[in-house]
């Protein structure tokens, strides 16, 4: 069963187990939300669609964190003016994790396995929540719906000074040898010209 819900302006398509990240909301982390505006259901080939609303469906989730989204940079510019001013925004955000769709007296709930392959869940991934905090079940864990661990910038970042490291005494030699060439030349053209 999935569902079509309005929060913060925006509509999202949401099923129990969802990570959604939407505006704003109001509370502490583990906190229950639940959402009235239910546009439509859709359970199989059965779809309700509401006008505006589905009467008596609603959507509970669990608030996970509320953070700051990714900064926006905002550049003017009046060509030939001397006028350029930037700014940065990042915008407030809040994780759910859908637990369950409520519609006439019928309710599904979460079962805790979780699917990171939608983009809402990478991106928790690549914020660097743990799974413990995603309320992923050991089931799930066990099953492999865990991605494989990236590997690490830091290694990367100790490989390029040892490469820079080696690479900097042939440089160093290299533009050595020509600044000696150099100088008598240079030093034989001032005794020419002193010499006239």
């Amino acid at each position: 069963m999935y569902a079509v819900i309005k929060t913060g302006g925006k509509q999202y398509r949401v099923q129990p187990g969802d990570l959604l990240v939407v505006e704003k909301l109001e509370g502490e982390a583990g906190a229950a939300v639940s959402f009235g505006e239910v546009l439509m259901l859709g359970d199989g080939e059965a779809v309700t669609v509401g006008a505006p609303l589905v009467d008596g469906a609603s959507v509970a989730a669990t608030l996970i964190e509320t953070r700051k989204g990714d900064k926006v940079k905002i550049f003017k510019k009046i060509r030939r003016q001397g006028y350029r001013r930037t700014r940065g925004h990042r915008q407030h955000e809040t994780v759910l994790r859908v637990t369950g769709i409520t519609a006439g007296g019928k309710e599904t709930k979460w079962d805790g396995t979780v699917s990171l392959t939608t983009k809402a869940e990478l991106d928790a991934r690549a914020r660097g929540l743990d799974f413990a905090t995603l309320n992923v079940s050991k089931k799930a864990l066990k099953a492999g719906a865990a991605a494989p661990a990236a590997e690490k910038p830091a290694a990367k970042a100790k490989a390029a000074p040892k490469a820079k490291a080696e690479a900097a005494p042939a440089a160093e030699a290299a533009e050595a040898k020509p600044k000696k060439a150099a100088a008598p030349k240079k030093a034989a053209a001032k005794k020419d010209d002193a010499a006239e």
